[in-house]
């Protein structure tokens, strides 16, 4: 996608376009290019170029992003009040666009430094992870943690990230038969194997039906010295399981603290790409950033991971046409077919995903969301689609199915496998996900500057004109091989990402 200048004011995304977003405020009666604001125009938002007929299409990004519920004039605020959207009816083409992902000659790939795992994978942290089976486990797995992150129980074993403990409010009378239940095993047996982490504690109550014994022995999880499992109800109490959890993880320690980074290649890193608190600049800035990045990593052998399908609804098209072959392309419909009848009998609707803040800082519909989400994805082809949490087993640019919601989504993606984490945000999502290294985004300087103590790039400078997507691109790429190197991101420097641990939780709870 190439920016096409309207004028100092507004920025014209193709020449198919009807409207063009604000780079700042306009006032109504300001010249924009030729143009007078009749209104005015917040920062980010839509303004119509040409005469936009009642029940006529709004065009964005070359694509229909809605319809106008009344004739609107040319240098008119294009919103909520004068737009709405339609069901997506674009017609989809399975692998259309089919080719070989364009690989990098061996010589020619980068490298990091990371932590290689027994089992052939790589991580950019260094983590011992408790994980708890059920709500029930959780207090006592949070006081495990702290023993070690607060009270000096890592003193000592610097090469140690930290401890951290995932805990759920679920598991409990879980029906074992239902889509919850396997998506709850499925993301803690991911996250039990994710190479983030060192070494593993899981704990439960003990009479929960969500037994660790199922969990391991379904997804072939073998206990080891670090792969560890207890019951609190067998050990005798919360005290006792504290205090026997601490001495095993004081075993642990001197083998995880042993682990040292050497040079990996590309292929050891899946990055998750994932958006959160977008505005209006994050399809035309901060996102196809990433897209570059995530173009460049696919073509040095590492993989990326498009993710949130109701924010792909309505630009799921564009993904079609890249599947590597037509079965890649129908198991994503299958997907989205999924979502219309989930959300069908629940009785809401896709469009219902723009949030309070997506719209406050421009997006009108799911379509105007989803087509500037997916220019995460870059342009390389699409070879497989996970469901929730499944382990990522194939290189290049792949799709998980998660819900939009982000804390879900990226447990989803970590559970998969990935080890590194690039998040863009236009309101300024502040979040962490231990332990996942964040790198935090900003799609314009207002927000970068404002809240500057949490965004680690900033890709504004593409909305003023004073940087290219290539640019912030490759400076974003640069930031990744250092941070999966070990270089911290800010919310590692604040300890921020204890609790963005959130499994999908489907089904009646009994």
């Amino acid at each position: 996608m190439s920016a096409i200048s309207a004028s100092l004011s507004a920025i014209r995304l193709n020449s198919k376009d009807n409207v063009a977003v604000a780079r700042s405020a306009i006032a109504a009666g300001a010249n924009a290019g030729g143009l007078v604001a009749t209104t005015d125009v917040p920062a980010g938002h839509k303004l119509a170029l040409v005469p936009i007929a009642e029940g006529a299409d709004v065009v964005k990004y070359g694509q229909v992003i809605g319809f106008a519920t009344r004739d609107i004039v040319p240098g008119e605020h294009v919103h909520l009040q004068n737009m709405a959207m339609h069901d997506s009816d674009v017609q989809h083409q399975f692998a259309a666009d089919a080719r070989p992902t364009p690989l990098l000659p061996e010589s020619e790939r980068r490298t990091f430094m990371g932590f290689k795992r027994p089992d052939g994978q790589v991580g950019t942290r260094n983590y011992i992870g408790i994980i708890s089976s059920v709500n029930c486990s959780a207090t006592v797995s949070r006081a495990i943690a702290d023993h070690f992150n607060r009270k000096g129980g890592l003193d000592g074993f610097d090469k140690v990230d930290g401890v951290v403990a995932l805990t759920h409010g679920t598991g409990c009378a879980i029906n074992m038969q239902t889509e919850g239940y396997t998506y709850l095993t499925r993301t803690l047996s991911g996250y039990a194997r994710n190479p983030n982490f060192g070494a593993i504690l899981m704990i439960g109550l003990g009479c929960e039906t969500n037994q660790i014994s199922f969990i391991t022995q379904k997804y072939g999880l073998e206990e080891g010295p670090l792969l560890r499992t207890m019951t609190i109800q067998q050990l005798g109490g919360t005290r006792k399981t504290v205090e026997i959890a601490s001495s095993i993880i004081n075993e642990m320690l001197p083998t995880v603290n042993a682990a040292e980074r050497t040079t990996q290649p590309l292929s050891g890193l899946k990055l998750a790409l994932e958006c959160g608190g977008s505005d209006g600049y994050s399809g035309i800035s901060a996102n196809p950033a990433l897209g570059y990045v995530s173009d460049l990593l696919v073509r040095n052998g590492g993989t990326a991971v498009l993710a949130e399908t109701p924010e792909i609804y309505g630009a799921e098209h564009l993904l079609t046409r890249r599947a590597s072959t037509p079965a890649v392309a129908e198991k994503l419909m299958q997907r989205i077919a999924w979502w219309q009848d989930y959300t069908t009998r629940h009785g809401a609707e896709l469009n219902n995903n723009p949030s309070h803040g997506n719209k406050a800082g421009g997006l009108t519909t799911i379509l105007e969301k989803s087509l500037g989400a997916v220019a995460k994805g870059g342009s390389m082809p699409l070879e497989a689609v996970y469901e929730y949490a499944e382990i990522i087993d194939k290189p290049g640019f792949v799709f998980m199915d998660t819900p939009g919601y982000d804390p879900v989504a990226v447990t989803g993606q970590i559970a998969g496998g990935c080890n590194m984490l690039i998040f863009t945000t236009g309101r300024g999502s502040v979040s962490g996900w231990k332990p996942v290294p964040t790198i935090k985004v900003a799609t314009n300087t207002e927000m970068f500057e404002h809240m500057d103590e949490d965004m680690d790039l900033d890709c504004g400078g593409i909305i003023t004109g004073n940087d290219t997507i290539e640019a912030a691109g490759q400076r974003m790429f640069e930031k990744l091989l250092a941070v999966a190197s070990g270089e911290r991101t800010l919310s590692e420097t604040y300890d921020y990402g204890d609790n963005e641990f959130v499994p999908w939780q489907l089904g009646a709870v009994t």
